[in-house]
């Protein structure tokens, strides 16, 4: 067992007063990034808050209550959602959404048939790594034009000492406070930014007092509220973004191994937890909610407070799902002025980048063999510069995935020296893939 005295495991239950105040406290920390993305996206949070609660009650069940993990919304989709919407509109974005849950699903199926050796070999450090950091660039713009601009898309003074103030906050949570403050700097960042934003004259609360403290969120169903088209284009703008989050599935997997002290990949298998994820994901899709993934954030709150409880973890989702349908909360989040999040999102987006380097050098990666060099260049010119290739008039591979694809595929024609093979083996070994969050 672990050195630090556990104070919950997997399966003990705490008392309702202890249940209600840890499963808060959990669901704080995944709280602020949870509503970013829907809001950088243009999704509802409110079903943003009710799909991260289905998906991650629906990860426990696959899983048979044996992994404490809880899902909210993934950062890798934020740029291909966006592309989606623009493409396609949100059935589009829906659409390819649960395509990408789908492809989960499949490697689910695989990985139980094959194991996971070839899913290492497939998305090694050198390959995973740099499409990570050209999440993170890619975003970049984003999140400036929030800080800086108003409404109109004029420069704004106020906006941007509004977004300075936001980060500035940010970055003390996360710097200077230790323990489960230093958890939430996203979250406490957000309020405060609100708060100073606020005295700007950036905040109407009309709509908070509008609002009705019980109100059912405006769920995007297919065949209910919108009928789905199939389109290949999204499927190239969306899917390949599952060869990152697979990578953080795995990776995030990993590291809860050390943390809870039991191997997961073994019991209850890396199939189920992906199978998990993958359904989540597509639930979400089906009433209108970004992607799910696993969250980092819920792997330091298990670090500092030892408790490890599934059923702490199904509590916060039940209170995400209730957070939805609450009026007043979901009216407070819409009043949330853009440059208190383009301040966030200044680190957020950073973090992902640095991210990606830090998995490169954790694993070991040497630049200075030519062929790491290669892929980690071509991969990064081709994300970030947006390259495009046209595969027919309504069909185009564009940024992130073209990256991906490409990077894959030179991982897998290139040769490698034999040394050099017995080092990615041994660095897979150790340390697998790092997290985004």
């Amino acid at each position: 067992m672990n050195q630090k005295k556990m104070v919950l495991d997997i399966h003990d239950v705490p008392n309702p007063v202890s249940w209600l105040t840890l499963s808060i406290q959990h669901l704080f920390a995944m709280f602020g990034a949870t509503i970013l993305v829907p809001f950088l996206v243009g999704l509802s949070p409110a079903i943003a808050l009710v799909s991260s609660g289905v998906g991650t009650l629906a990860f426990l069940l696959i899983t048979k209550g044996q992994v404490p993990a809880y899902l909210g919304s993934s950062f890798a989709f934020i740029a291909p959602i966006i592309a989606a919407k623009a493409a396609a509109g949100p059935e589009g974005a829906m659409l390819g959404c649960f395509l990408a849950g789908l492809v989960y699903g499949v490697v689910a199926l695989v990985i139980r048939k094959t194991g996971i050796k070839w899913v290492m070999k497939l998305l090694p450090p050198i390959v995973v790594g740099p499409v990570i950091i050209v999440i993170g660039l890619s975003l970049a713009n984003v999140a400036v034009n929030m800080a800086m601009n108003d409404a109109d898309g004029h420069h704004s003074t106020t906006h941007l000492l509004v977004a300075l103030v936001t980060l500035g906050i940010t970055i003390m949570c996360s710097i200077f406070f230790k323990g489960f403050i230093g958890l939430i700097p996203v979250l406490i960042g957000i309020v405060g930014g609100y708060g100073f934003a606020y005295t700007q004259g950036l905040v109407d609360l009309t709509p908070v007092k509008e609002a009705a403290w019980f109100q059912m969120p405006e769920f995007y169903v297919p065949f209910v509220t919108y009928t789905p088209s199939f389109s290949w284009g999204i499927v190239l703008i969306m899917v390949p973004v599952a060869i990152v989050t697979l990578s953080e599935h795995i990776g995030h997997l990993f590291v809860l191994n050390k943390v809870v002290d039991r191997d997961f990949i073994e019991k209850p298998g890396l199939h189920r937890t992906v199978m998990g994820d993958g359904v989540a994901t597509m639930l979400a899709a089906l009433i209108g909610g970004p992607p799910n993934t696993t969250y980092g954030e819920n792997i330091g709150v298990l670090a500092i407070t030892r408790v490890f409880s599934v059923f702490v973890i199904g509590g916060a989702a039940v209170i995400a799902i209730m957070f939805g349908f609450v009026g007043k909360i979901t009216a407070l989040i819409s009043t949330v002025p853009s440059p208190v999040m383009g301040g966030v999102s200044i680190l957020l987006f950073g973090i992902i980048a640095s991210s990606g380097l830090r998995m490169m050098i954790e694993s070991q990666v040497d630049l200075g063999e030519k062929r790491n060099l290669v892929i980690a260049s071509i991969i990064l010119v081709l994300g970030v510069g947006g390259a495009v290739v046209e595969l027919s008039e309504q069909i185009e591979l564009d940024g992130m995935a073209l990256a991906a694809i490409v990077g894959v595929i030179l991982n897998l024609v290139l040769p490698k020296e034999q040394q050099e093979e017995q080092i990615v083996h041994e660095s897979n070994e150790k340390t697998t893939h790092q997290k985004i969050s």
